[in-house]
């Protein structure tokens, strides 16, 4: 698992570590506000696209090559910016992490699902969320320091180095889990099991908490900002919403295998924690948002493993890529959906009323989570048969 919880780690810090440090020192590359916002758009539209792709290719082929190969072909972009310091090097290099991330992350999630019994799931989908949860937290600072120590072609070399030894890691640790022989898969086929409420309620939690988590980090500081708070209070309260996502991953994945929390109730309570969140942003002052920081990290704590694991329970092993792909492309159409969300609505009237949106958004989301519960995904993992490995 430790390799596998090193490529959730390499992908957010990656995606966040990258991001954060492209507009402030890298003045000859990032002219305008634009340029940086396709630079950004760029590593997140690869993955909206691909990630079903790969997905569905780590059941044909097996999840550990296609894991491999993402993280090797995730070093070789980063180096293209090492080799040649130009504006065509950086785009190239950005499109090409990006795709090479839409391989290996959600090969990663359905290894995790693939080599670990039923009953403890849970734990293990908490440990990858807290590894992931700490590559967000610490990309930025980490990017800063070494974009500040030696540039940004230093970032993109540790990247590089990241990618390659993690992909030398797992190739000596993960086992090669075999793809089963499935029968062929229609397009009617596969529309029927992505509308089925087994998908759909655990997908559409995550997507919802997704947003909840991108807006809260995006959007809490302008919240400061407006309230005469210091970037120093308002970094502080971001960071509590990284880290109180961070510790809540694995208790709740603990809790769901030992029998303590059923997904069907867990799923509920993390959204409707998150949804609290976000109506406590709307309360102006430090007090408001840090409360809002804490409940939203928490309740996407709480939603991330249990999702997860609620898909890979309801999903047979030989579609297992194919269903992780897609729940990811829900993911990043959540990350990218909330803020847009926010800031549509703020920019048509106020930034109290984008935070009162997005939390009736979340709020149905843990209604379709509970009309979906009923299903086989909300019993408990640990009361379900293992699978065969």
């Amino acid at each position: 698992m430790w390799p596998l919880y090193a490529a959730g780690f390499t992908t957010a810090f990656g995606a966040h570590g990258i991001a954060a440090n492209l507009g402030g020192f890298s003045d000859d590359m990032v002219s305008s506000l634009l340029v940086l916002g396709a630079l950004l758009a760029l590593y997140d539209g690869a993955e909206v696209v691909l990630k079903p792709v790969f997905g569905a290719l780590s059941d044909r082929i097996g999840a550990r090559p296609v894991l491999l190969g993402g993280l090797i072909a995730f070093a070789a972009a980063s180096s293209l910016y090492v080799i040649a310091d130009t504006q065509a090097m950086l785009w190239a290099a950005r499109l090409g992490q990006g795709a090479a991330a839409s391989a290996f992350s959600p090969s990663a999630s359905a290894l995790v699902a693939l080599i670990n019994p039923a009953a403890k799931r849970g734990r293990a989908f908490g440990s990858y969320g807290f590894y992931k949860s700490i590559g967000y937290t610490l990309g930025p600072l980490l990017g800063g320091v070494l974009v500040w120590l030696g540039g940004l072609r230093l970032l993109f070399l540790v990247m590089a180095l990241c990618g390659a030894l993690v992909a030398l890691w797992a190739w000596r640790e993960v086992p090669d889990v075999k793809p089963k022989a499935s029968k062929r898969q229609t397009l009617a086929d596969l529309a029927r099991r992505l509308s089925d409420r087994a998908f759909l309620a655990p997908t559409a939690a995550l997507a919802a908490a997704t947003a909840a988590l991108s807006a809260g980090v995006g959007f809490l500081p302008v919240s400061g900002a407006a309230a005469g708070l210091g970037t120093i209070a308002t970094g502080a309260a971001v960071s509590v919403l990284a880290a109180t996502a961070a510790v809540v991953q694995p208790r709740t994945g603990r809790l769901m295998d030992e029998g303590r929390l059923t997904v069907r109730f867990g799923l509920l309570t993390g959204l409707f924690i998150t949804a609290g969140g976000l109506a406590f942003a709307m309360v102006p002052g430090l007090t408001g948002i840090l409360i809002a920081a804490a409940l939203i990290g928490a309740g996407t704590g709480m939603v991330t493993p249990l999702g997860f694991a609620a898909l890979a329970a309801s999903t047979p092993e030989e579609r297992m890529g194919q269903t992780m792909g897609s729940a990811e492309l829900g993911r990043e159409l959540g990350d990218a959906g909330g803020p847009l969300l926010v800031a549509g609505v703020a920019a048509a009237s106020a930034l109290v009323w984008g935070w009162a949106a997005l939390a009736v958004i979340v709020g149905l989301g843990a209604l379709i989570a509970s009309l979906g519960g009923r299903r086989a995904p909300a019993q408990s993992v640990a009361d379900r048969p293992e699978t065969a490995r």
